[in-house]
């Protein structure tokens, strides 16, 4: 690949970095606003997941920053240190989710309403596919295995918005007890599953690695 066709990729897999940085840094304001207007604790989580996806794409768009300046063989103090704090930013997430979601049941609390998270889940499916796809393809074409797997994080990100759509639809539509709790429990898995990976990507340094998200 010629020098200049590889920092046109470069730049490229950066912008999309910005991007995935800009919209769920939005998702999470409009996400945690609507989620505690209208009760709806899947919502509200999937707002606060949001904001740790901001803190993990800064490290991304940190790396891919170096990439453009020189070769990167393993992070650098940043980027573990960022890994490191979105470990464990979900894990409290997670957590606090689970919690969240049992006292809900207990009390019976149910959502007013749950358009917000239909609409909310609606564009994110369609902004996650779009960064999805192009993550892949401008890490296949770079052959960069960090790349390719922030892609896959933001695959799992697609499949947060499904479950954040289903609860919403099945409430909005039916009013099905306990669903957006059940939403809830779904989203606090997922974010337990990152804060995991996080932690393991930190220990790792190397950009080489077998799991979902570098």
């Amino acid at each position: 690949m010629g020098n200049e066709k590889y920092k046109k990729r470069l730049h490229y897999a950066l912008i999309l970095s910005f991007i995935t940085i800009g919209y769920n840094l939005i998702e999470g304001i409009v996400s945690t606003f609507f989620g505690a207007s209208d009760e709806t604790l899947a919502l509200f989580g999937f707002g606060l997941d949001s904001f740790v996806e901001v803190l993990s794409g800064v490290g991304i768009a940190h790396m891919i920053y170096r990439m453009k300046r020189h070769p990167v063989v393993e992070r650098d103090g940043f980027e573990v240190t960022a890994l490191k704090v979105t470990g464990t930013a979900l894990y409290i997430l997670a957590a606090g989710l689970v919690v969240g979601a049992v006292l809900a049941m207990i009390n019976r609390s149910e959502p007013e309403t749950t358009l917000a998270g239909i609409i909310i889940a609606g564009l994110s499916i369609l902004t996650m596919y779009f960064l999805y796809r192009e993550k892949i393809k401008v890490g296949e074409q770079l052959e960069s295995e960090p790349i390719i797997s922030d892609a896959k994080c933001t695959k799992t990100c697609f499949y947060l918005s499904f479950i954040l759509l289903a609860s919403s639809l099945l409430y909005e539509l039916w009013q099905i007890p306990y669903v957006d709790a059940l939403g809830s429990l779904g989203i606090a898995w997922y974010a337990w599953k990152e804060g995991k990976e996080a932690f393991e990507n930190a220990k790792l340094k190397s950009l080489s690695c077998s799991s979902d998200c570098c």
